[in-house]
């Protein structure tokens, strides 16, 4: 897997635990996404966090939180799956790790499927005024 300097250098300045989530969520994320999407697949880091975008809409990233390591799904409330749990006042959800063995690998690549299937439109949320439409 070869990710951009930027996101080698956020799980760099992880501790060796963090750096093990992120480097597993990274390892899962990056091959099944590209696998999966139609569209184009971008990763970066954005507010200072690791992100994929597809379309330049972002759909999938993680977080340094005090004390875990945060998976997020932009339009993770929509795939109506167990292990995610909603976050903020949009359509997010997430999951948090204190350990890359917590990880749920075969959950997380139904998760990233759903991710591509069902979009809401974050790239477009200030032009429409903080109102989200759905994609596809």
């Amino acid at each position: 897997m070869t990710l951009p300097e930027d996101i080698l250098a956020y799980h760099a300045a992880q501790s060796a635990e963090d750096r093990r989530i992120c480097d597993a969520l990274a390892a899962t994320i990056d091959p099944h996404l590209s696998a999966k999407a139609e569209g184009v697949v971008a990763r970066k880091i954005w507010h200072r966090h690791p992100v994929w975008f597809i379309d330049g809409n972002p759909i999938v990233g993680y977080s340094k939180l005090k004390g875990c390591v945060r998976l997020l799904f932009w339009s993770g409330q929509s795939f109506d799956e167990p292990g995610l749990a909603p976050e903020g006042s949009f359509k997010a959800a997430e999951a948090r790790y204190t350990s890359a063995d917590e990880i749920p690998v075969k959950d997380l690549k139904r998760w990233i499927e759903k991710s591509v299937r069902i979009q809401w439109d974050y790239k477009n949320i200030v032009k429409r005024k903080g109102r989200l439409e759905r994609l596809k």
